[in-house]
């Protein structure tokens, strides 16, 4: 896939340019999504993180099968709650790492784990590097 994919975060929706077709139009592959940060694994998944929903979402390409990958849960404290997931990172074996901002921490989510673990901070705001 020669293309770059974006998330149009002030328009709501996560939008596929080509890099092949000479167009100069994006195709809009999800929308209605308050979607911050992207990640794409070694299958071609597309992960992304909804704000509005506190969640991750896990995609898979050409399909529209959906997969909750974190959160689900509304926006709290708890090990399955986040409070605005931002940027994340997806390992060789489908461990989801994000940013939990509002929550002060980092949280890695083991594939189909119903609950994160905080891997740093978690401890309110601040410089500190817990």
């Amino acid at each position: 896939m020669d293309s770059l994919i974006i998330c149009d975060a002030e328009n709501e929706r996560i939008v596929r340019w080509s890099r092949r077709s000479g167009t100069t139009q994006g195709e809009v592959l999800i929308d209605n999504i308050g979607c911050w940060g992207l990640a794409m694994d070694d299958q071609r998944y597309l992960y992304v993180s909804d704000i509005g929903k506190q969640e991750v979402r896990r995609y898979q390409s050409g399909e529209q099968i959906v997969t909750l990958a974190t959160g689900g849960n509304g926006k709290g404290v708890g090990l399955n709650q986040l409070n605005e997931p931002r940027y994340l990172f997806v390992d060789r074996d489908y461990s989801v790492y994000l940013s939990d901002w509002n929550n002060h921490r980092v949280m890695k989510w083991v594939e189909d784990a119903k609950e994160g673990i905080v891997v740093a901070g978690g401890q309110d705001a601040g410089s500190a590097l817990t």
